[in-house]
């Protein structure tokens, strides 16, 4: 069984956990009651649902009014922070990773968050997945009320709970791995996601996984430079995929890159943004090496 496998697994297990607590029907009732409720209204009715929710180890309980006026606050979404003239850089926080481990034995992420903004990060990646990168739901939640560049939930979404639950959190983009899910499933998603106002960064490892998301209508396509069976990594896999996605949607380029010849290299290219994780959470200074790599 791969990393991916074994995260797959992992995830179905916990999402059925929270199903028990607060039911997808739920969570779509919350959705559509802030929709029809004004503001102050929300404020009092989603406190009155939330106190009556047991506990839930991802925190979705506590997704108050604050956190949902911040899904919906003004500025660029996700697409548009990625389609602006010249590359764009997605700046990650994760506390680790399988392949790493620790990265960030201290880890502030709001402070790590507010950094990457000061130094003109385009988005942020928030990393939520638990047992394998030690993410918090409660991390994204938080990042999304104190930036105001978009933030995509980086996690392993199997399950159409996933995506609401992005929405409550108030991600302005979420991640849809192609090898996870498949033609049906990732069509399905992608319908889900575009109800509820979320961006999508639907992320391929090889040609048929591109044509897979092409078929369905992928606006953003991904392409991890990582090998999730070996931890290897190679920049030539976003080079050599990068001409079979047509120019009229966005191309990012994730993990393996560090220096500034990379990234130009990968916009003489034509690639559209990249997201970078380790060597961004390792710099003492996120200010100075966003110098550096642009």
């Amino acid at each position: 069984m791969s990393i991916l496998e074994e995260i797959a697994r992992e995830r179905r297990k916990a999402v059925e956990e929270e199903k028990s607590l607060l039911s997808l029907l739920e969570l779509e009732r919350l959705l559509e009651e802030r929709e029809a409720l004004g503001k102050a209204a929300l404020k009092e009715a989603l406190g009155e649902e939330v106190v009556e929710k047991a506990s839930l180890k991802n925190e979705v309980q506590e997704n108050d009014a604050s956190s949902l006026k911040s899904s919906e606050s003004v500025g660029k979404s996700f697409y548009q922070a990625l389609a602006k003239k010249g590359l764009s850089i997605i700046g990650e926080v994760k506390k680790a990773s399988p392949s790493k481990g620790i990265i960030a034995e201290d880890f502030p992420y709001l402070q790590i968050a507010k950094d990457y903004e000061a130094a003109g990060i385009d988005a942020i990646s928030c990393l939520t997945e638990p047992k394998y990168f030690l993410g918090k739901d409660q991390y994204l939640k938080e990042i999304v009320q104190a930036v105001s560049v978009p933030v995509l939930r980086k996690d392993f979404l199997i399950d159409p709970y996933q995506i609401y639950q992005a929405k409550l959190l108030g991600a302005k983009a979420i991640l849809l791995i192609v090898s996870l899910l498949g033609e049906r499933e990732l069509k399905e998603f992608l319908s889900i996601a575009g109800k509820l106002g979320l961006d999508t960064l639907v992320e391929c490892h090889d040609e048929e996984e591109i044509r897979c998301a092409l078929s369905v209508g992928a606006e953003i396509i991904g392409v991890n430079n990582r090998n999730l069976k070996t931890f290897s990594v190679n920049m030539e896999n976003s080079l050599s995929l990068r001409n079979l996605v047509p120019k009229g949607q966005l191309f990012v380029a994730e993990s393996g890159m560090s220096k500034a010849e990379e990234l130009r290299l990968l916009e003489e290219a034509g690639v559209d943004g990249v997201l970078i994780g380790e060597s961004l959470m390792r710099a003492e200074s996120k200010k100075e090496k966003l110098q550096e790599l642009r």
